[in-house]
């Protein structure tokens, strides 16, 4: 798979994404979108929902400036 750009819809979240998919840390195989990945990886370490969302916000912010 290497650097591939993919469009999907996440099988995780079921919304659409563009990008680089992440491997879910849940099965090890499935692509899941960017977002999700980030969720599952703050999970692990123990973060909430909320702050969770607000990182992926600070996330968007830096990317779309």
């Amino acid at each position: 798979m290497g650097n591939q750009l993919l469009k999907g819809i996440c099988p995780k979240c079921g919304l659409p994404y563009e990008g680089r998919p992440a491997l879910s840390r849940d099965d090890n195989k499935s692509l899941i979108c960017p977002d999700c990945g980030v969720r599952e990886a703050l999970e692990s370490i123990g973060v909430d929902k909320e702050e969770q969302n607000r990182i992926l916000e600070t996330i968007h912010r830096s990317v779309e400036n």
